[in-house]
């Protein structure tokens, strides 16, 4: 398959997860990370991705709807350490799991932002936020490279298995940390390549969108936090998602003002 650029990415990717929306909407649930056409589950059929990932407790904060549509590979909720008044930034929140959790744990003191490119998909996380009552939930329409927030806005970022599919993962965590206030924090479940993986599975396009070949490496990663200025990074693998690349918890913290 040719290369494709930064946009003929996005686009492949956007339209992956437009046709995930409407499955979600024609089925009442969720398919795989990359849309309709992938598996929730493995090569040896256990699922890697979606909503089992949830334990019962975050199942129920996140309402049946949401948590069937999540495409996610972890729980980017349960490691985030949400406290009341925070305001969390969801990105590609697809249909909006992550953001009923984090709404229901920053109180209404707090607010929950969720991020997303595909117009399907903010109109499933639009509905859903509409039947949980939450009042402390917005959705707003752009790219994870171009946040559209103010600088030192947000207390905490999380995103589940969606910045491994940016084309400039660089850029994506240098708006992480740009909205950030000072001693913010980035929780994040993603998925992390494997040293070797081959050249084969990177260059197929329906594993990138699939939440695979786009991944970086533990080294990688590590090194484009810090570069965009996040520090006390954790990486922490919780599941294999393919014979390639895991699932892990990325954890940073942009330093406090001097």
């Amino acid at each position: 398959m040719a290369e494709l650029d930064a946009a003929g990415l996005r686009e492949t990717v956007r339209e992956r997860y437009a046709a995930a929306a409407r499955t979600a909407d024609a089925e009442g649930g969720g398919c795989a990370c990359g849309g309709g056409e992938v598996t929730l589950s493995d090569e040896h059929g256990t699922q890697v991705f979606g909503d089992a990932l949830y334990p019962g407790s975050e199942l129920a904060e996140a309402g049946d709807s949401a948590a069937a549509a999540s495409l996610g590979c972890g729980v980017p909720t349960a490691v985030a350490d949400l406290r009341e008044g925070e305001t969390v930034l969801d990105l590609g929140s697809g249909a909006g799991a992550d953001v009923l959790i984090s709404a229901r744990r920053v109180g209404p003191s707090g607010r929950a932002i969720g991020l997303d490119m595909t117009d399907e998909m903010l109109d499933v996380a639009r509905r859903n936020a509409a039947g949980s009552g939450l009042e402390n939930v917005e959705f707003r329409k752009g790219y994870i490279e171009e946040i559209p927030l103010p600088d030192a806005s947000v207390d905490v970022v999380i995103s589940n298995c969606v910045i491994n599919l940016a084309a400039d993962k660089a850029k994506v965590l240098e708006e992480v940390a740009r909205v950030l206030r000072p001693g913010g924090r980035l929780a994040v479940s993603d998925v992390v390549a494997d040293e070797g993986m081959d050249e084969a599975t990177r260059a197929d396009m329906r594993q990138w969108t699939g939440c695979i070949a786009g991944a970086l490496t533990r080294e990688q990663y590590a090194r484009n936090l810090r570069g965009a200025g996040l520090g006390a990074v954790e990486i922490r693998d919780t599941h294999r998602v393919h014979r390639h690349a895991t699932s892990a918890i990325i954890r940073a913290v942009k330093p406090a003002a001097a």
